[in-house]
């Protein structure tokens, strides 16, 4: 008896092992950085609300060729890991994108990037100056995102609004 439970054991672990590789569940960046506080968007919500941060919503899927071409990037920098402290971060892979006009303003083109203040409302003014003008929320490098994430901080921060946190 012993001998078979240890062996079901074994392999609820490797099963794990194998299922969070296959689905990169080992954390919440999935691709985006494991350094950045992630969340869900449900959770997300509730702590933008909570603390008045603005929340960077990043939608991406996991077959899509320019977003596995994005995260590396994104990943990668120091200056949106620093920036990404004034914002509840948080990325829906694949199943999770959430539905509802308002996250797609132009599109349900992927990878795009959208911010939303702390009452949830996602503001359209906030996207890639430096993209394409059919595909605004549409982001190909790091230096694109920061530029917008500055113009985010400027518009939605608490400090922005005369609030403090």
């Amino acid at each position: 008896m012993r001998r078979m439970e240890s062996g079901a054991l074994v392999s609820l672990v490797l099963s794990a092992c194998f299922i969070g590789q296959a689905y990169g569940d080992d954390d919440l960046g999935r691709g985006l950085g494991e350094k950045f506080d992630w969340h869900t968007l449900e959770e997300g919500l509730e702590i933008s609300e909570t603390t008045g941060k603005p929340l960077m919503l990043i939608i991406h899927k996991s077959w899509c060729g320019a977003c596995k071409s994005f995260k590396p990037k994104f990943a990668a920098s120091s200056e949106i890991l620093a920036m990404s402290e004034n914002f509840v971060m948080v990325n829906t892979l694949d199943d999770e994108e959430p539905k509802g006009d308002k996250y797609s303003p132009d599109g349900g083109y992927i990878p795009r990037i959208l911010f939303l203040d702390s009452e949830g409302n996602v503001h359209p003014e906030l996207y890639n100056v430096n993209g394409n003008s059919k595909y605004k929320y549409f982001y190909f490098d790091d230096k694109s995102v920061v530029a917008t994430m500055k113009e985010a901080i400027k518009t939605l921060s608490p400090a922005s609004r005369g609030e403090e946190l």
